[in-house]
């Protein structure tokens, strides 16, 4: 029976929102470290693109072996392992000097990252809630990731004003681990549904993998992947070198946002700003309409937003303009996502059916992010890896279509 009065705001909601949103406050800022660490050391730009493109695919590789582990052994380990290989991932690169050190480092990094993120920390949001007040819940949790890149690149920007990006990295070591404070708060509740099921995780695996809705949803979740992973790590220096100049007495340069650089750092931020209505909404939308197609209208705004900024001369004001549209659609796809994984496979195994499907989504952060250094160090623009994106948004838009969303378990059985 569905608990009504249940409220939204749980001590499992609040805690596992201030884990995620400082995990993400640190990953997100990872883009403003591009130009400052390339002209240290006179690297090429694909090189550090490479250490957060591998990041990337260390936390798809690492979310459901921590999801995994979390249903085995509990969710607070789980989260407790994952901030400890953040932290000591983050205190090793501050002293890597080649490009090889960053790149085997930022392994330990994603792995962290994965430990304290979406993988682990909705599971135990969506077991903790009602039936009633699941999408919500999911979509406030999802939204802690946004309020922490609001604050995440502009404090990284701005302690590089004062302090080398190696100490920045030893500050968000610290940061990291006094997240773990909030640890105690994530005590959730057994749901009858973990309770009473005998099913085990391998034979649900095997449920899962033999539905065609799942491998939908699975491939469908890579265009996330790929636009988040290529913005969050080359839309600052997109902005920095392809947006037009800021001109002296206007808004911009009147609240002190006087170089392009800056603008870059702020439009990271705006899309969190913007995200956090926008997630929440989406997971308010998530218990009234269908999920599935809720995400086909998010992947269709994404596509027709992203051909719109390219295609039209980059100003300060469209980067304002596109940050905000793109933001409110930015983490838009992870409550559904997630929520529509628990709607058809269940809670027991949420976490690492999610994390199954959320390692496609960091394959294509992988692909963004390397591509993006790849094709940009080859000419010189960013606009050929932007139209990928484009085009691979709009293949989401449709492969969301045919997903049955009824609950497996209720489907009638075929016989074979």
């Amino acid at each position: 029976m569905t608990d009504t009065k249940t409220p939204i705001l749980t001590p499992v909601l609040i805690g596992g929102s201030i884990i995620v949103m400082i995990g993400f406050a640190i990953r997100a800022s990872f883009g403003v470290f591009q130009i400052p660490i390339a002209e240290e050391f006179n690297w090429p730009r694909a090189e550090f693109s490479l250490a957060i493109a591998i990041q990337n695919l260390a936390w798809g590789i690492g979310q459901p072996m921590f999801a995994a582990f979390a249903e085995r052994f509990g969710d607070r380990r789980a989260i407790f392992l994952g901030a400890l290989v953040y932290a000591l991932g983050l205190v090793l690169s501050s002293y890597a000097v080649t490009p090889g050190q960053h790149q085997l480092l930022e392994i330990l990094v994603g792995f962290g990252v994965a430990g304290t993120g979406f993988g682990v920390i909705l599971a135990v949001v969506g077991r903790a809630a009602s039936d009633e007040n699941r999408s919500i819940s999911l979509g406030i949790a999802t939204a802690a990731g946004s309020a922490g890149q609001v604050f995440g690149a502009p404090m990284a920007e701005w302690m590089l004003g004062f302090m080398s990006w190696q100490n920045v990295f030893l500050v968000f070591a610290a940061m990291i681990l006094l997240a773990l404070l909030a640890l105690p708060m994530l005590r959730a509740p057994v749901t009858a549904e973990r309770q009473g099921i005998t099913e085990t995780m391998g034979q649900n695996l095997t449920r899962a993998f033999r539905d065609p809705s799942y491998s939908l949803i699975f491939l469908g979740f890579f265009s996330c992947g790929y636009q988040l992973g290529f913005m969050t790590a080359h839309f600052p220096a997109l902005v920095t070198e392809m947006c037009g100049p800021i001109l002296p007495g206007g808004i911009l340069h009147s609240i002190g946002i006087t170089t392009t650089s800056a603008l870059g750092a702020v439009a990271i931020s705006l899309i969190g700003l913007a995200n956090i209505a926008g997630t929440i909404y989406a997971g308010w939308l998530g218990k009234r309409y269908s999920k599935k197609y809720l995400l086909a209208g998010i992947y269709v705004g994404r596509t027709i937003a992203a051909a719109a900024f390219i295609v039209m001369p980059i100003t300060p004001v469209s980067v304002l303009v596109f940050s905000v549209v793109m933001g409110s659609l930015w983490l838009a796809t992870v409550p559904l996502t997630s929520g529509l994984v628990a709607q058809i496979y269940g809670l027991r195994y949420m976490g690492t059916l999610y994390g199954i499907v959320f390692f496609s989504h960091q394959l294509g952060s992988f692909l963004g992010v390397w591509l993006g250094g790849r094709l940009y160090d080859a000419y010189g623009t960013y606009t050929a890896v932007w139209w990928v994106g484009v085009a691979i948004g709009a293949f989401s838009a449709i492969v969301h279509l045919p997903v049955k969303e009824q609950p497996l378990a209720a489907r009638p059985v075929v016989a074979a």
